[in-house]
């Protein structure tokens, strides 16, 4: 892990799009917790709600975020896990860029159960 650092995303954290909409990952049943929520990997699904974005007054909200795991070296379920620095874009539904997506929010409290 040398050169990686950031705290570990629960799927329950809170992230939002470039514009405000409300990203958040579908439900997995992970081993490891943090604060009581699976630990988020590049495995989980991010769903984009609420994006108030238009281009020329056409809306064109943000709808899902992928993340680009870095080689943490840190695994769940055989997924990398994300970081609240790991790398992300946000799409349209057309799958247009949007820009990154805001983590307000990471927790380092780990579980395993």
């Amino acid at each position: 892990m040398s050169g990686i650092s950031g705290n570990l995303l629960g799927a329950g954290a809170l992230v939002s799009c470039p514009h405000g909409g409300r990203a958040t990952a579908a439900a997995g049943g992970a081993a490891v917790h943090i604060g009581g929520v699976p630990v988020a990997t590049a495995a989980h699904t991010f769903t984009v709600t609420g994006c108030p974005h238009t281009v020329d007054g056409v809306p064109t909200p943000c709808v899902t975020v992928r993340w680009a795991a870095g080689e943490t070296g840190v695994t769940v379920g055989g997924a990398p896990v994300l970081l609240d620095t790991s790398a992300a874009q946000c799409f349209t539904a057309a799958s247009v860029p949007q820009g990154p997506p805001v983590v307000h929010s990471a927790q380092r409290e780990v579980s395993v159960r």
